[in-house]
């Protein structure tokens, strides 16, 4: 769009006025009301459980609000269905990719237009395409399959794929979750130049603080359902935000210990695996975690890491190579695995290490439930003790649970993962690993579950995260090792960490740094 006809029609702003939105007795939204100013860059804050994807949803017709006024322009709307959100020019790019991957960048967005004739003239379709990539500040191969295409990229071709659609008011959730730093900051550098011509109005639920202050122009904050504040981003801080997300709740943190780290506990010696049809998943992984430090691994969302959890784990086999945990071969029996105190804080645990209709108590009992004093003989289960004991935890930990008895799938996602960590914290752990330890957790809950990590470091445990939080990996990290197609290709110590550099071995694009080649430390 050219910048006089983006002048001559600029995009529009919108307005939620006091919405409601309930599920039985649950207050989703109560009252909610935010302006997002036309052709701005608006940062939605919260929580998990805050309000933020019921609020988007409600405005692009997947929920009904049960009360309130949804303002387009200067007009009220009804968006009954997303079809109807699409009509009045409102899009959204979701935080997975929505793309076929083995269709082409045309084919994609074509079959995107909803009214795809049964006989497609591809050249003319084609000629149409290119004039309209022109016009966008992509570039955007339209011939190459989606799956040939880097993950920043794809966000991009989503981008475009809204544009395509002539919508001029989007949503962004959580955009730059699976890109690097560079390809985040190239996205969103080249969304807020959109904003800037007045050729989009976009609204980006979000929670990286470092983006929001980069590139936002008003940030919304909800708590709970309920607005909690708002204002210009150029007037906040990082703190001031943090504060209108957890009001009068309190964080706790832990700091470092300064001690050296101790022996070699972990060990990974030229490890291989195959994935579920049989390609490399794993090549030739050589890493030392030692007693007293934190090494995290960092990477873009498919690059081997979930691969190297199961190994661990010993959901996977190894195809060749070792694990040494204590200079003994690791087969993540159970019995060795209690032998050597490995524990495993996995990523959503109510689907990967908890029973979702057993209760906390029961759940909390899953690693020594056969020992005493939880079972008579092991065979005989002491439903007092695992009580006794959960109540313990519960307490420790500070899990939010009505009781012991509760299905800990009713409990939210933090307080889910506070339990598991408990579970996998009060055995005495000496190797602990950690997968996306706060994936989707709030702002207090992620405070908790870093501060009881780093707590387990300064005890003396050997900690391997493995994280697609950078910043997170750079909160607690001592060494950061970078993972891309299976391989481990940079380390450093996080002391002496660039982001930059960081971020291009992240892309596949750094090899011409040889400063720091991976050691088999």
């Amino acid at each position: 769009m050219s910048d006089a006809i983006a002048a001559a029609n600029p995009a529009p702003g919108l307005e939620t006025i006091s919405i409601r939105k309930t599920f039985g007795s649950l207050v989703a939204l109560d009252g909610i009301s935010m302006k997002v100013r036309p052709g701005t860059l608006h940062a939605l804050l919260g929580g998990n459980g805050a309000g933020k994807s019921t609020l988007v949803k409600c405005i692009m017709g997947y929920y009904r609000p049960d009360s309130g006024d949804i303002i387009l322009g200067n007009k009220q709307i009804k968006t009954y269905k997303p079809r109807d959100a699409q009509a009045l020019g409102i899009g959204m790019v979701y935080q997975h990719f929505t793309l076929v991957p083995n269709m082409t960048v045309a084919e994609n967005l074509v079959l995107s237009r909803g009214n795809v004739p049964m006989r497609i003239d591809w050249k003319k379709e084609k000629a149409d395409l290119r004039a309209f990539m022109r016009t966008t500040p992509f570039f955007i191969p339209i011939d190459s399959p989606v799956r040939m295409l880097a993950a920043g990229q794809k966000q991009k071709l989503e981008i475009c794929k809204q544009l395509y659609l002539r919508n001029r008011v989007l949503f962004l959730d959580e955009p730059t979750s699976v890109l690097t730093p560079q390809e985040a900051d190239e996205v969103l550098t080249m969304i807020k130049a959109l904003t800037l011509k007045k050729e989009l109005t976009v609204l980006m639920i979000t929670h990286k603080f470092r983006e929001v202050m980069k590139f936002a122009d008003e940030v919304t904050v909800l708590r709970n359902g309920k607005f909690a504040g708002t204002g210009l981003v150029k007037d906040l801080t990082p703190t001031q935000m943090s504060a209108m997300m957890i009001g009068s709740e309190t964080t706790r943190t832990a700091a470092r210990g300064a001690k050296p780290r101790g022996e070699l506990l972990l060990h990974l010696d030229g490890l291989h695996a195959l994935d579920d049809i049989g390609l490399k998943a794993l090549e030739d992984l050589h890493l030392n975690v030692h007693a007293g430090e934190i090494v995290g691994i960092a990477g873009v969302s498919g690059n081997g890491q979930n691969k190297l959890v199961e190994v661990l784990a010993g959901q996977r086999p190894a195809s060749a190579g070792r694990i040494n945990v204590h200079g003994e071969r690791f087969g993540a029996t159970r019995a060795e695995i209690r032998r050597h105190k490995v524990n495993c804080l996995p990523e959503e645990p109510l689907k990967n290490t908890c029973v979702g209709q057993m209760s906390v108590a029961e759940n909390m009992a899953l690693r020594n439930f056969d020992a005493r004093p939880h079972s008579r003989l092991g065979f005989f289960l002491n439903a007092g003790a695992i009580k006794r004991s959960a109540r313990d935890l519960i307490a420790r930990y500070r899990v939010k649970t009505p009781s012991t008895d509760t299905p800990i799938r009713d409990l939210s996602g933090g307080n889910v993962q506070r339990a598991v960590l408990a579970r996998e914290l009060s055995d005495g752990v000496e190797v602990l690993i950690a997968a996306n330890p706060c994936f989707g957790l709030d702002f207090a809950a992620t405070a908790e579950i870093r501060a009881q990590i780093i707590e387990a470091r300064n005890r003396g445990a050997a900690v391997l995260l493995i994280s697609e939080d950078l910043d997170e990996v750079f909160e607690l990290a001592d060494r950061i090792v970078v993972m891309f197609h299976g391989k481990f290709v940079y380390e450093t110590p996080a002391a002496e960490a660039d982001i930059g550099i960081i971020g291009r071995h992240m892309a596949g694009h750094g090899e011409a740094d040889v400063k720091h080649e991976v050691v088999k430390t």
